[in-house]
């Protein structure tokens, strides 16, 4: 679960973010549906990835598969990362700026159990959050430090994370999306 210490971390970046222009207020619909597009290609190389027993290839794409749709929920709420340190950024954003709106959407996923859905949503989108910097720090440290030998489970794990990560994300990306088409009617 995301400690609090994390999360005032992220929330104090954001502000530095958006001053420095690592993080910008903008819209940009032609990049949403490329990240969406992007999300979900990574997805599938990843399945692929890991049925042709490629671990380490398998973790990065399953980490670039969340950190895209990540990008596409960011763009929805106004937000694009600037140029530089865009991981952290995205992960920092990710934090300070979704994760409550992940919370929300997953409890009217629980609407029929309203009173148990509020602490099983909290819990969920925090451990959904803290996937996405765990995969980044894992495969970082794969990709760079790790001897190939032996992590076949590691890029199994990567792949199930990604999936529900991205499965949970993109409602927030489709809510955008619809409730934008239902304006323009």
């Amino acid at each position: 679960m995301l400690n609090e210490k994390r999360i005032k971390e992220a929330e104090s970046n954001i502000s530095k973010y958006l001053e420095e222009g690592l993080l910008k207020k903008t819209k940009d619909d032609i990049a949403l549906h490329i990240f969406i597009k992007n999300a979900k290609d990574s997805l599938r190389a990843s399945k692929l990835l890991l049925d042709n027993k490629i671990p380490l290839w398998t973790i990065v794409s399953s980490y670039y598969s969340m950190f895209y749709m990540t990008n596409s929920v960011l763009l929805t709420l106004g937000y694009k990362t600037g140029e530089s340190i865009v991981h952290k950024v995205t992960a920092d954003a990710l934090i300070a700026l979704v994760r409550n709106k992940l919370k929300d959407q997953i409890l009217d996923d629980y609407e029929t159990i309203k009173e148990e859905a509020f602490s099983i949503a909290e819990i969920k989108s925090d451990e959904l959050v803290e996937t996405f910097d765990f995969e980044r720090k894992k495969r970082n440290l794969i990709q760079y430090k790790t001897p190939l030998d032996n992590i076949s489970k590691k890029a199994e794990t990567s792949l199930e994370r990604a999936k529900e990560f991205v499965f949970e994300l993109e409602k927030l990306t489709t809510f955008y999306i619809t409730s934008k088409a239902k304006i323009l009617i």
